[in-house]
């Protein structure tokens, strides 16, 4: 697919909250970015030639019951939000339903009618350390290309006090990419391919768990809330606590299966592979190639890890991609010393941010 003619559209924010409900919430940012919401839709061919077909037919309908019925039951509010969503941006719900469950839905298509890489893997990266000196994670959001110019920044304000910025994909609820919140929690994720077996039909989805990730009090907090969901599909997210300077990988998968890796002075690179949970999955040849790349590149400086993440030295399965099918959205670096996340759009070698936000403040001021 070619260029989304949308590159240039400045990342926005949009602050929401406190509201009397979740289904407000959603209903404001659904009507705040409903042409967006609307296009996002319009272009996303998983979607249009895939998820809806799919939709209508009757062997679709035991999936889409289980994973509605299990998610409403699971997270009412995050439902509620999603339901908001879709009625302040006025599209159907059920394509709202189906972009939030994209992964828990593909696997169970009729393999016939699948289209040749039409699904192509979410391709993510993230280089995290805790020394002595620096402790940082610094995260490429990478996505079909599709979905550039989709994105927007969500600053939530919730009736408990807790705030939080979660980038977020035109639909979607925040955050499947990236966020933190007011008790200094921050998470980056990374897609895994699981092969079918490994899935669980009608589980909770991994973008409800994102979302909740983004109400937790701490890491050990988070933990539980990745934890303690029966999950339909793995996931891998990275948990960053800048009150206690810790970093965990967390890979998991179906049935409860869970592995949990603290990153120390060794730099730690994850793409879109398991490396420490044992899960038969799909040989992903880029996630190989970056791995494989960012072993031999240096790591011991910040300037470092953005010129890893800006690689582009095998043209096949580059670090930092620039389409035609996948491309690097943003890039994300948060610096627990300094405690702040920065945006960067475009090559993260130049280090260019478009928002710096300072996460120890409670209004999480923009340094930038």
């Amino acid at each position: 697919m070619g260029s989304s003619g949308m590159e240039g559209k400045v990342l926005e924010m949009f602050e929401v909250g406190p509201c009397e409900s979740a289904y407000q919430i959603g209903f404001l940012i659904g009507q705040r970015f409903s042409n967006l919401i609307r296009s996002r839709l319009a272009r996303d061919l998983i979607l249009q030639d895939q998820l809806l077909p799919f939709a209508q037919t009757p062997q679709a309908q035991p999936l889409l019951k289980a994973l509605t019925d299990n998610n409403q039951k699971k997270f009412p509010n995050y439902w509620d939000e999603l339901l908001g969503t879709a009625e302040g941006s006025g599209v159907p719900i059920l394509e709202i339903i189906l972009i939030n469950f994209r992964k828990e839905i593909l696997p169970f298509l009729p393999k016939t009618k699948l289209i040749a890489n039409i699904d192509s893997p979410d391709d993510c990266s993230d280089v995290l350390i805790v020394s002595d000196s620096m402790a940082m994670a610094a995260h490429n959001e990478d996505a079909d290309v599709a979905l550039t110019g989709h994105t927007y920044l969500i600053k939530g304000m919730l009736s408990n006090e807790l705030s939080f910025i979660a980038y977020t994909y035109a639909g979607e609820l925040p955050s499947c990419a990236f966020g933190f919140n007011s008790h200094g929690l921050a998470f980056t994720l990374n897609s895994v391919p699981p092969i079918e077996e490994e899935i669980v039909a009608g589980g909770i989805g991994r973008n409800f768990i994102a979302r909740d990730l983004l109400e937790a009090s701490g890491i050990d907090d988070a933990l539980t809330r990745i934890h303690s969901p029966e999950v339909s599909f793995g996931h891998s997210y990275n948990l960053i606590d800048i009150r206690t300077r810790r970093i965990l990988n967390i890979e998991t998968a179906s049935r409860n299966r869970i592995s949990v890796r603290e990153v120390g002075a060794t730099p730690f690179f994850h793409a879109n592979m398991y490396l420490h949970l044992p899960v038969q999955q799909v040989q992903d040849d880029s996630s190989i190639s970056r791995q494989k790349r960012a072993v031999v590149l240096p790591k011991t400086s910040k300037n470092e890890f953005l010129s890893l993440l800006a690689d582009v030295a095998d043209a096949k399965y580059p670090i930092y991609m620039t389409g035609p099918i996948l491309y690097t959205l943003c890039t994300a670096v948060i610096d627990l010393d300094e405690n702040t996340l920065s945006i960067i759009e475009g090559n993260p070698k130049k280090g260019v941010a478009s928002h710096i936000f300072n996460m120890s403040s409670k209004e999480f001021k923009m340094l930038q």
